[in-house]
Parts: structure tokens; C-alpha cells; sequence
């Protein structure tokens, strides 16, 4: 259907504009007229050539999610009707891919479905935890409550991400410069230093040798080194998405130094926010539990949560289960517990989250703090080794000279 612009007045002569869908101008001007507000300028949208391509669409950031979450929570907090709420939300959205998906969301409840039925729809976008957690609003009355939290979820497990996204982010940067500035001396600059150490008449040194001989085999083989290391990141991406090989990757990942202990508080973070979000949101423990595990980010750690949910089934606590992994210390197993027996699990799972929170974001920085002297040794003792090593016959002739 096409997409009308609008220029329109509220009662108080406010100036609204925004856009919706309709079959022709008649019916837009009845659909605005409900929404009481009077139509100054009605025009039709003129039809975008990229809507039809999906790798043109704009991507749908958690920020988007994060700004219509809340802006829903305090509409549905004002008293709006969800389907005004939701027309509103989607002629406001500038994200045209996300516009879409609103009005796909607007039609589902207008035809009867619930809100979270209508949101479970696009997966992608708003995912198990979003679903059942706007279900849980719907059924107790307090929708706008859970959107509000949900928003301040998205937030901080957004945060959580780009902390770890910065930490990994500098080593990867070095490590590709130190890379490129190593292939330009192999290919470009040792060939110059070659021609002219054949007019010395002397055999070069061992470094210098070995580092003539590694750029030739560079030059005359990249072609050999590139599709080979793109051959390796290739089998090593289709390794990682069979069970087997997530599940090896995800174990080692737990084992590396300084490193496994950063995925681990990340997990830790994770886990207990989310289980907090859903208990407060009155999701009963076990379903909370099976959503939370497969938001964990690590199949080890979704193990462990699975096999909790199991133990809980059969009558034990929350922590007992936990304790007997070695992934979860006993300071936050003892809170759990503490937090079950006297009734504010979600509150004390909440603390925890906020304490890894902070443990995160110390860890990350001491990490970086580490990363930056190794880096720097790295880049310049490879690339200040190389340049040592073609000047050694320069040093050599120059002392045979002095002699």
C-alpha cells in the first residue's frame, strides 16, 4: 500500500508531521481524523527504488529498539490504545527498515493477535527474552512497567558489549598494521636492499640471509599465503557454527589467560541480568531459566545453566546446582542463595550484575593497560628487527672500511 506524509494540528495547535499507510488519500484522511488531530498538508510518499533490496535496507540497531521501547512504555503509562501508540511510534521512525517492521507489528494486533504475538513474528529484531517478557506485561497489567525495563536491560547489556568490542578492537588494529607493514618491507623495500648487497662480493649475514630469503619466498609466493589464510578463517568459521566446534572453541575461550577470566565475568553479568529482568518481570523461575541460557553467549555456560534448570525442576534451589560448576564463584552462589531464602532473588541477582558490571569494566581496562606495552614491543620488534637485519651489511662494510 503506498505511504502518505502528512502535515497536521492537534486540538492544542501543535504542529505534528509524520507519515502512515493507507489504500488511498480518502481513507489516510479518515485514518488521521481518528487520531484527532486537523490534516493541513496530505501528500503520497514517493516510492523508495532500494525498499525491494535487502542489502540496501538500513540496519536495525538496539538503539532503535532501546528509543521505541521506551517511548511505547510511556505512551502505554499515558493511556494510549497500543495500536494508536504503535502508528504513532511508526510514523516517528526515521529507520525505514524498522518503520516497516512496526507497521507489520501495528496490523498484526489490529487483527487480534496480542502484542507479543504480533512482536514474535520478527525474531531478529525482538528476540525470546523481548517476547516473553512483553507477554508477562500483558498478562499482569504492567506492560509499560516491563517495556521500561526492558529498555534499561537493552542499555546495559548493550554497554556490557561495547566494553569488550574496545578491548579487543586495539590488539586486532596493532596486529593488522604491524601485518601490512611487515608485507610492504617484504615486498617493496628488501628487494632494493637485495640488489644492492649483490655488487658487495661478500656473503651476508645469518639475519640478513634469512630475511632476503623469507621476502623472496613472500613475493614470489603471496598469492599462495593470502588464499591460504583465507582458507584457514574460512573452515575455521564453518567449524565454529557446528555444535561440536562452538563447543570446543567456547571451552578454550573459558581456559585462555586474562582473557577466560573476562568471558567469564561477562557470562556471570549477563546471566544474572537477564534472570533478574525476567523473575521481576514475573516469569516463572524455569522459563526464565531455559531463555536465559540461550542468551548466555557461551555454550559451556548455557550447559551449566540447562543443567541448573534441570536440578531446580526436581526441587533443589537456584544455587545449588550453580555451586557444584566451576563457573559460577561461591561469593555469587551464596548471594543467590541468600537472595532465595529471603524472598528478592531478583534484587540480589540484580547487585550481582552490577558488581560484574564494574568487574568488567576494571578488568577490560587492565587489560588494555597490559595489551599496549606488549603491542608496541611487538610492532617494533618485528619491524625494528627486520630493519637491523639489511642494515648489518652496511654496518659490516663500513667497519671493514674504518679498518
Amino acid at each position: 500500500m503506498p505511504i502518505y506524509l502528512y502535515t497536521a494540528k492537534t486540538k492544542r495547535g501543535r504542529v505534528t508531521k509524520g507519515e502512515l499507510e493507507a489504500s488511498d488519500e480518502r481513507i489516510a484522511r479518515i485514518q488521521l481524523k481518528r487520531r484527532n488531530i486537523e490534516v493541513t498538508k496530505l501528500k503520497q510518499k514517493p516510492k523508495d527504488i532500494f525498499e525491494n533490496i535487502p542489502f540496501m535496507q538500513p540496519k536495525i540497531t538496539s538503539k532503535d529498539i532501546v528509543i521505541f521501547t521506551r517511548q511505547f512504555s510511556t505512551m502505554i503509562d499515558a493511556g494510549l490504545p497500543l495500536v494508536q501508540g504503535l502508528n504513532i511510534l511508526a510514523d516517528q521512525t526515521e529507520n525505514r527498515a524498522f518503520k516497516g517492521i512496526l507497521k507489520e507489528v501495528t496490523k498484526d494486533v489490529e487483527g487480534g493477535e496480542t502484542l507479543a504475538d504480533a512482536l514474535g513474528r520478527h525474531p531478529k529484531i525482538f528476540d525470546s527474552l523481548f517476547v516473553n517478557l512483553v507477554a508477562a506485561g500483558e498478562v499482569g497489567g504492567i506492560l509499560d512497567t516491563i517495556l521500561q525495563r526492558l529498555a534499561e536491560y537493552i542499555e546495559k547489556a548493550e554497554k556490557l558489549k561495547s566494553q569488550i568490542k574496545g578491548a579487543m578492537t586495539y590488539p586486532i588494529v596493532v596486529i593488522g598494521i604491524a601485518i601490512l607493514v611487515i608485507a610492504v618491507i617484504m615486498i617493496f623495500v628488501i628487494p632494493v636492499f637485495q640488489d644492492m648487497f649483490s655488487g658487495f662480493g661478500k656473503a651476508l649475514p645469518a639475519p640478513t640471509l634469512l630475511v632476503v630469503n623469507m621476502s623472496n619466498f613472500t613475493k614470489g609466493n603471496w598469492y599462495f599465503i593470502l588464499g591460504g589464510l583465507l582458507t584457514f578463517v574460512w573452515i575455521f568459521r564453518r567449524y565454529a557454527r557446528t555444535s561440536s566446534g562452538r563447543r570446543n572453541i567456547d571451552s578454550v575461550s573459558l581456559k585462555l589467560p586474562i582473557l577466560g577470566e573476562l568471558i567469564r565475568k561477562v557470562a556471570i553479568a549477563r546471566f544474572t541480568r537477564t534472570l533478574s529482568t525476567m523473575i521481576s518481570s514475573g516469569v516463572p523461575i524455569l522459563d526464565a531459566l531455559e531463555i536465559t541460557a540461550k542468551t548466555a553467549g557461551n555454550v559451556i555456560v548455557e550447559e551449566v545453566i540447562f543443567d541448573a534448570r534441570s536440578s531446580i525442576s526436581e526441587g533443589q534451589t537456584v544455587a545449588e546446582p550453580l555451586s557444584e560448576s566451576t563457573i559460577f564463584p561461591g561469593m555469587v552462589t551464596q548471594m543467590i542463595s541468600v537472595g532465595e531464602s529471603t524472598g528478592a532473588l531478583d534484587a540480589m541477582l540484580e547487585k550481582i550484575a552490577d558488581f560484574y558490571d564494574d568487574e568488567v569494566d576494571a578488568a577490560v581496562s587492565a587489560m588494555t593497560s597490559m595489551l599496549e606495552p606488549l603491542m608496541i614491543l611487538f610492532l617494533g620488534g618485528s619491524v625494528g628487527g627486520l630493519v637491523i637485519a639489511m642494515y648489518l651489511p652496511i654496518f659490516q662494510m663500513a667497519a671493514a672500511m674504518g679498518g
